[in-house]
């Protein structure tokens, strides 16, 4: 069976290919290509829902998405369910810096990296839905170092690592990620619901 991944970010559906790599048995993960809802929902969990709900209901297909970002204590968990679009451009770079910018001079960097994954299976006998949701603590760096990953990696330490994310290799990163825990934790009532 075909399970939609519902993002339009590539980089985040070539990571979690890796991620899922043959823990799906025999489904297959593929693309989605029809319209982005409107996220809006006041929660990681109420976001990845809003996607996963409108790509099943687009393909009629059993869908996943996520919705992450990261959480910095001393902002109060901002940017949070806004990292994305954390400084109005849609850009990486542009979010990074103005995290940055808000950080300078704080001594208290604690942030994690959310990840809330769910999954949507659409049914005549009504639809199933779940979501795993985890944390990967560490902290904020003063400035950017390595050039892996995307979105906040480059100034992200997680805890109990010299490196930041930018600096751990692909398979170090999937191995340990907010994204890695959570769809290892969906992935399981994924197979067993489609399985059963």
């Amino acid at each position: 069976m075909q399970i939609v991944l519902a993002t339009h970010n590539a980089h985040k559906v070539e990571e979690l290919q890796r991620i899922l790599g043959d823990r799906l048995g025999e489904h297959e993960l593929v693309a989605y290509d029809g319209p982005e809802p409107v996220e809006d929902g006041d929660t990681f969990a109420a976001n990845a829902f809003i996607k996963a709900r409108a790509a099943a209901e687009h393909t009629g297909l059993p869908a996943i998405a996520d919705d992450s970002g990261i959480a910095v204590d001393a902002l109060g968990g901002a940017p949070g369910i806004y990292s994305a679009r954390y400084a109005g451009t849609r850009d990486d770079g542009d979010n990074l810096r103005l995290l940055l910018t808000n950080l300078e001079g704080e001594t208290d960097r604690r942030a994690s990296f959310v990840c809330a994954a769910a999954f949507v299976l659409p049914g005549e006998g009504g639809t199933v839905e779940h979501v795993e949701e985890s944390r990967w603590p560490g902290e904020v760096l003063t400035e950017a170092a390595g050039v892996g990953g995307f979105g906040y990696d480059p100034i992200f330490r997680p805890e109990g690592e010299t490196r930041s994310a930018a600096e751990l290799t692909a398979d170090e990163k999937n191995a340990v990620s907010h994204r890695a825990q959570a769809f290892g934790a969906l992935i399981g009532f994924v197979r067993s619901t489609l399985d059963a």
